[in-house]
């Protein structure tokens, strides 16, 4: 019997799921099984919800609607991942949900980008509806079990420190820039021991 739930791993605005091949290299096979999709967010325009119902219906395809599982977001990916777990039901499922350099309290990088342009930009904004919604009622996400990764010298989310959840553990990550959280050994080798962890 596997020792952990499946992994479903979400990448973030400018990724696709190649962005995670270092990550999986790491974990070999032993996080078995692991969903990995492609979620369509052309360059920011698709509304962060409507990203959260694709994944979940890519979760609940690959695993059916109870199978429980992990969940890490990188950037982007780690706010479509909470979406879900907290709007969209998907609490009952989660046991971990790891944010990895996820603009969870905004990011002034999004403030210029206009929503009909690019809604999921729009949707990072700092105070936007969507995180004023999920940071005032986090009682969903209460019951799952979080884990906040960042980056201190982020440029992408400034200050560094506004990619964290408010619940559960946070941990800085010995890295320079945004995208070295996926790729640098020192930030993986953190991931890869919080995804191996019981």
């Amino acid at each position: 019997m596997a020792s952990h739930p499946p992994l479903v791993l979400v990448h973030g605005l400018w990724d696709t799921p190649r962005l995670f091949h270092r990550l999986q290299e790491r974990l070999g096979d032993r996080r078995f099984p692991l969903l990995v999709p492609h979620l369509p967010i052309w360059l920011g325009r698709t509304p962060v919800q409507e990203l959260a119902r694709i994944l979940g219906s890519h979760i609940e395809a690959a695993f059916g609607p109870h199978t429980p599982i992990d969940l890490l977001g990188f950037s982007m990916g780690g706010v479509i991942g909470r979406t879900w777990i907290q709007l969209q039901g998907g609490h009952c499922r989660t046991r971990r949900f790891i944010s990895v350099g996820s603009p969870q309290q905004g990011t002034p990088t999004a403030q210029p980008w206009p929503r009909w342009l690019v809604a999921g930009i729009a949707d990072l904004k700092l105070a936007s509806p969507l995180l004023h919604e999920l940071n005032g009622n986090p009682a969903t996400l209460q019951a799952v079990e979080c884990s906040s990764f960042y980056c201190p010298s982020d440029l992408m989310v400034v200050p560094g420190w506004r990619a964290v959840l408010p619940v559960g553990s946070r941990q800085a990550l010995p890295v320079l820039t945004h995208q070295q959280l996926m790729r640098e050994p020192a930030a993986l080798d953190v991931l890869t021991a919080e995804l191996l962890r019981p």
